[in-house]
């Protein structure tokens, strides 16, 4: 009875999380599967990835745990491309992350590799490969900006101090400054995960791990 109503409340926050996970890019690798050995080989998670893109700010959750009386069973470690291609963790700066679960972000552009180091997990298909893309600005041009031209033709004029906000608005995307521009209304160029879908995130994993090493001592 109280697994069944265990399993009942991690479906729901499961649901939930996913719902906010499309909006939010918060991306539970392997979905319902995890990260474990999968049936279908490496093809499993090179159709998992084939069916989002990814960007700068995006977060990955590998779902995976300890069990107690068996101790370490999985791990992720983001590797070169020849590593990912060997199944060979040793020939990168990352460590391998032994404790799960665990999130990762996506800081940087381009391919992402993360296998899983324990026994040979790798080269029975656990292992993940993700193109991350640079994320569409929202922000909208400078119609305040002169053109090169037209500010060789006239000659600069004085103007009264700007509040805060004109200030923001005028301040040119490629401006270069030993700060980063300053956004008004809160909005970032890259896609990052709210509070509220965090806390989620975080509520669920934790629940889960405390689940699994219970049920399966």
């Amino acid at each position: 009875m109280g697994g069944g109503i265990i399993g009942l409340v991690l479906g729901l926050i499961a649901v939930v999380l996913i719902h906010q996970a499309t909006a939010q890019t918060v991306r539970v690798v392997g979905d319902s599967t995890g990260w474990t050995v999968p049936k279908g080989g490496a093809a499993f998670y090179s159709e998992w990835a084939s069916k989002f893109n990814f960007s700068i700010g995006d977060y990955l959750i590998f779902l995976f745990w300890q069990r107690l009386t068996l101790g370490r069973t999985c791990s992720v470690q983001e590797v070169p491309k020849g590593s990912f291609d060997e199944c060979n963790g040793h020939n990168t700066t990352h460590y391998a992350i032994i404790t799960g679960p665990t999130t990762v972000k996506l800081d940087t552009v381009g391919m992402h590799y993360f296998i899983c180091t324990f026994d040979n997990h790798c080269l029975q298909g656990q292992k993940l490969a993700v193109n991350v893309t640079v994320t569409v600005s929202n922000n909208t041009p400078n119609d305040n900006a002169m053109s090169p031209s037209s500010n060789a033709a006239q000659p600069p004029t004085r103007t009264p101090p700007a509040s805060r906000g004109d200030a923001c608005a005028r301040t040119p995307a490629n401006s270069l400054s030993s700060s980063p521009p300053i956004i008004c209304d809160g909005s970032s160029s890259t896609l990052t995960p709210s509070s509220s879908t965090l806390l989620m995130a975080i509520l669920y994993v934790t629940l889960y791990t405390i689940v699994m090493n219970t049920c399966f001592r």
